[in-house]
């Protein structure tokens, strides 16, 4: 049997007595090549334990990620004598209103303020925002009254801490599909897609390929997740464990539904060209795809409305929903919906990306528009 090209060339005839395989069966062929090529590469051990390495380190030394001295408000001499001798920033202000407004515009990490009901030894109180100052009151001789303008389970350092990590989480693995690009390009390069769609369904080699990588990021992902409650014990933070624990619950899944989104999108990106100096023009979108979502959360995890949004936007629920639920913004029925229009737009974005993929797969030369790979018929792969 001759495999007819859209180009209107011929790919290599299938040997005699060669025998088509099924598609479930060719899928799980063309994944388990994926993996195994994967698992030989120096590189992806690598990675693997510089992810492992920065964890560890994201959480025995928190105070990489701090923000130098603390900088605190003082409303009166008797705040200013106390911090007398500190390594503290320290910002004079004229009454509690004022002292107030630098809290709350987070322009300072606390305020000392007079204390006007005698229940403080030193005659100030400690004002922050969400979470006591740990710093300001251990540098008290006697520990003051805090009043937190805005009480939260979690504290802002920690919010930020996840948000990085989830983030960073995202962008590894998200960019990560890139392989899915190179090794269809190789394919095309070296015309070895001619022989293999001789043998096995299109969608077969596109969906074995999206189901192997998938499988090393959902384990790694899942290895992540071993590996957190260990980190945290050693780095002294057991306590956050049971604040992070749902959060991380909710992450494996949208990591996993979000991935494959991106996978999918990457076996096309990958298809459109024949040769891997051409792969940089069908990359860009996908990159922007990729860190538009990163670049958002961060910039934005403060905007309550804008991380409630993004939350349900595909390309980047995967990071909001988990993070919003981490800090006890969202509700289990809004994840649950998040997640379900994640997976209807998985579906979607699979059923598009394999049409596109089966009628660029085997054109050869320059870049094939979208279109073109849209309205070109589906190549006769054999099927049983």
């Amino acid at each position: 049997m001759t495999t007819t090209l859209p180009t209107g060339t011929s790919a290599a005839p299938a040997a005699p007595g060669a025998t088509t395989t099924s598609f479930a069966r060719a899928t799980r062929l063309v994944a388990e090549r994926e993996v195994m090529s994967f698992l030989r590469m120096k590189s992806f051990w690598i990675g693997l334990i510089v992810l492992l390495v920065g964890l560890f380190a994201t959480a025995v030394l928190p105070s990489v990620f701090g923000g130098g001295k603390d900088k605190v408000a003082v409303v009166g001499s008797a705040g200013a004598a106390v911090l007398s001798g500190t390594d503290f920033e320290v910002r004079e202000v004229a009454d509690l209103a004022a002292a107030q407004e630098l809290v709350r515009g987070e322009e300072v990490d606390a305020a000392v303020v007079p204390d006007t009901s005698g229940a403080s030894a030193t005659g100030v109180r400690v004002l922050a925002l969400s979470d006591p100052p740990t710093d300001v009151i251990a540098a008290l001789n006697t520990a003051p009254p805090v009043d937190l303008l805005e009480p939260s389970d979690v504290g802002s350092g920690q919010r930020q801490l996840v948000i990085m990590v989830f983030s960073l989480l995202f962008l590894i693995f998200g960019m990560g599909g890139t392989a899915i690009a190179q090794s269809t390009v190789t394919e095309k390069q070296t015309r070895i897609v001619e022989i293999l769609v001789a043998t096995i369904p299109v969608r077969a080699l596109l969906a074995g390929k999206i189901l192997g990588h998938t499988a090393m990021t959902l384990g790694q992902v899942l290895l992540l997740a071993i590996a957190t409650p260990v980190a945290l014990g050693i780095g002294g933070q057991s306590e956050l464990l049971s604040v992070i624990a749902p959060a991380v619950g909710w992450f494996v899944p949208f990591m996993v539904l979000g991935f494959v989104l991106l996978a999918a999108m990457w076996g096309v990106a990958g298809s459109l060209v024949s040769r891997q100096e051409d792969l940089g023009s069908t990359m860009g979108p996908m990159i922007m795809l990729v860190m538009g979502p990163y670049f958002l959360v961060m910039f934005m995890s403060d905007n309550a409305v804008a991380m409630a949004v993004l939350s349900f936007v595909p390309f980047s629920a995967a990071i909001a929903m988990p993070v919003r639920m981490f800090a006890g913004e969202a509700a289990a029925w809004e994840a649950l919906l998040s997640l379900g229009v994640l997976a209807v737009a998985v579906a979607l974005v699979l059923h598009l990306s394999t049409r596109v993929f089966s009628g660029s797969l085997l054109r050869t030369g320059s870049k094939v528009a979208l279109s073109a790979a849209w309205r070109t018929d589906r190549v006769s792969s054999p099927t049983r």
